[in-house]
């Protein structure tokens, strides 16, 4: 006896069936506990009743409506309702709502440029799908009175600016019948689907590039891939480096990118002149079955 059990006592049955079935080690006992743990969920996935394809289609559309709702609440003043729909996701990210806070903020403590209800002004000129044409610009004019959400168009009495002025002059040498209009508003073009886009949608006044990588980067570079995307032979025109690495990724097998220099006077002798890019878009949307542009309604 040793206590008040016989040696044989450590060896009975009840321990030896003890010592099976706890695990020895703690990674026995993990392995054993993912084992069981597997094993009920398998249990578990067999029990559920698979969704049917109708189920699986409402809980889709449920999804896309939830997303709309959401989309509707977060979307800014402005946004015409075919671009809402297409950018839907954007509004909803993290990064836009920093930015709408951002742009608020300025608005409070300085002037800035355009205002509010003109920021999307691309977005009410045509439908997305009308798109044809797409011109990327950098940064809203900073001056009173002349960015009103279409780049290098300015609001009307305001004269044309610089870069405005040569494309003006590579216009009248480049169509037909096109004469200087006496303003700068684009809108003409805007409404037949040209989309006069910057980079950047705001600034401070007088204080050019002020609103860049704040945000609104990542809103355009979406609007360029949604439009690669889901059209067919756009015409994109980009006028300078920053544009050409904005349209960097563009499909060219789908849609048609025409590169120069940018129109400013410091660069347009160097290839922006002569470039002929308005008569080469009308061009290639002719041979797509497209309508062309008519460049002289302004």
């Amino acid at each position: 006896m040793i206590g008040q059990k016989s040696i044989t006592s450590f060896f009975s049955p009840t321990n030896k069936k003890r010592d099976h079935e706890e695990p020895k080690s703690g990674e026995d006992a993990f392995n054993a506990k993912n084992k069981r743990l597997k094993a009920e969920g398998d249990a578990l996935e067999t029990a559920a009743c698979p969704l049917s394809p109708e189920q699986l289609q409402k809980i889709a559309q449920n999804k896309r409506a939830a997303l709309e709702r959401l989309s509707a609440n977060s979307c800014p003043q402005g946004v015409g309702e075919s671009w809402r729909r297409a950018l839907s996701a954007e509004f909803t990210k993290p990064y836009f709502k920093q930015l709408m806070n951002f742009v608020a903020e300025e608005r409070q403590k300085h002037t800035v440029y355009p205002p509010p209800l003109q920021v999307f002004t691309w977005t009410q000129m045509c439908e997305i799908k009308d798109v044809k044409v797409v011109v990327l610009g950098q940064d809203p004019y900073h001056g009173p009175n002349q960015a009103h959400g279409l780049c290098f168009s300015v609001q009307k009495p305001v004269p044309p600016p610089p870069s405005l002025v040569n494309m003006y002059k590579e216009l009248e040498a480049d169509i037909e019948g096109f004469q200087h209009p006496g303003h700068g508003d684009l809108t003409g073009w805007a409404k037949q689907g040209v989309l006069l886009l910057n980079a950047v949608l705001t600034v401070r006044a007088h204080q050019a590039n002020s609103h860049k990588d704040k945000g609104w980067e990542m809103l355009t570079d979406a609007v360029v891939h949604w439009l690669s995307l889901n059209q067919e032979g756009l015409v994109f025109m980009l006028w300078g480096a920053y544009a050409q690495k904005k349209g960097a990724s563009i499909d060219r097998k789908r849609h048609h990118v025409l590169q120069t220099v940018h129109p400013s006077p410091l660069s347009a002798h160097r290839g922006f002149f002569g470039c002929k890019h308005f008569s080469k878009t009308n061009e290639l949307l002719k041979k797509a079955g497209k309508k062309p542009i008519d460049w002289t309604a302004l």
